[in-house]
């Protein structure tokens, strides 16, 4: 089985999937920590104009510390995709829940 790497994550299976990003299990290779990797194409957000929309998530993410709102650990970015690291949340998708209420 080929391990994939970014940075100190190793890269598992697709946990969930959006129209412009795909969020990936992960683990820190440090710490043994898992987490959820979200995926985002770079040639697609600038194709869709998204970038003002992705830093300000990023920065809203970084400043926001609250039980209730999933923690960002880290941004890593390559030539062609930037990884949004997330704290990894059991219990499926939040849509989900709310649909079936």
């Amino acid at each position: 089985m080929v391990v994939r790497k970014v940075g100190k994550y190793e890269v598992g299976r697709t946990i969930g999937e959006g129209t412009f990003a795909k969020v990936k299990f992960a683990q820190n290779t440090e710490t043994g920590e898992s987490v959820a990797m979200k995926v985002l194409d770079r040639s697609t957000i600038f194709k869709h104009k998204m970038v003002d929309q992705i830093k300000r998530e990023i920065s809203i993410m970084k400043l926001v510390r609250h039980p209730n709102v999933v923690r960002l650990h880290e941004v890593l970015a390559s030539r062609t995709k930037i990884y949004i690291i997330l704290e990894f949340i059991t219990g499926g998708e939040l849509f989900d829940k709310i649909v079936s209420f």
